[in-house]
């Protein structure tokens, strides 16, 4: 324990999806909080941030809610401005949000889709960063991780702005990892593969098919042991991404996924 000890930790999509699972962001700043972090949770939806306060302060941690849509750079700038006034650095960002909502086929796919997707998934993460940068260079240290997805060098079917945004993502990682490493600053990224979270789970039962059925398929699909992961597990990669037994590590772009992408070719 204390792995974090003393930082300040911003995560991104904080919140989550209504469902019967942890999601990514949540599970992330709980893990944050129980390493002593004091973790400063964003979301569209305030109300959902503040559910993951609740918890991470029910557990003794410290954290706040913030109401921010990552897309809108301006609200991102007055967002981070206003952590560091209070807190006075950002040690730890990690980027988890992330949509897939009316993908498809490249023939189907619109062009309002595709630009929804990619300044979801992309666009908002360079925002994110070039807001937080600024600070993180001052102080010649940092720790940024971003969430892609093993969509991004697997194959998938039927979700192709998801897999180009993601795959621009890790590009983007690359770069920012190399642009700033002589600030000493580590950038990473983490592409989940198949993991039982809401977001995962719900578009589908909303679709209308059966919840254990599209579970059963879903970890059908996964070599270690038949079973998708959960969100801890992705919690648990950006915790040692976050630490400084990760402080070697840079540009790095790590699958958890259970051995799914070792499934290529």
């Amino acid at each position: 324990m204390g792995r974090l000890d003393n930082k300040i930790a911003v995560v991104s999509g904080g919140g989550q999806t209504p469902g019967a699972t942890l999601g990514n962001g949540r599970a992330t700043a709980l893990r944050f909080a129980q390493e002593g972090a004091q973790v400063l949770v964003l979301d569209k939806r305030l109300s959902s941030a503040e559910e993951t306060v609740a918890l991470i302060q029910d557990q003794g941690g410290k954290a706040k809610a913030y109401a921010l849509d990552v897309t809108q750079a301006e609200a991102i700038d007055q967002c981070i401005a206003q952590i560091v006034a209070e807190f006075g650095v950002i040690d730890v960002l990690q980027n988890n949000v992330g949509i897939g909502t009316g993908d498809t086929s490249p023939t189907r796919l619109t062009e309002a889709v595709w630009d929804r997707i990619f300044t979801t998934n992309t666009t908002s993460v360079m925002l994110m960063c070039k807001a937080v940068l600024p600070y993180m260079r001052a102080r010649s240290s940092g720790v940024i991780t971003n969430i892609s997805s093993v969509a991004a060098i697997a194959a998938a079917t039927n979700i192709t702005a998801y897999k180009v945004s993601k795959a621009a993502l890790n590009a983007y990682t690359q770069s920012l990892a190399m642009s700033n490493a002589r600030f000493g600053i580590r950038a990473n990224v983490i592409m989940p593969g198949l993991i039982e979270t809401p977001m995962a789970i719900e578009g589908y039962v909303a679709s209308g098919q059966d919840r254990e059925t599209v579970i059963a398929r879903r970890n059908a699909a996964v070599p270690l042991l038949g079973q998708m992961g959960s969100a801890w597990d992705i919690a648990n990669a950006s915790l040692f991404l976050a630490s400084d037994e990760a402080k070697f590590i840079t540009g790095v772009a790590l699958p958890v996924d259970g051995g799914q992408s070792a499934k290529i070719g």
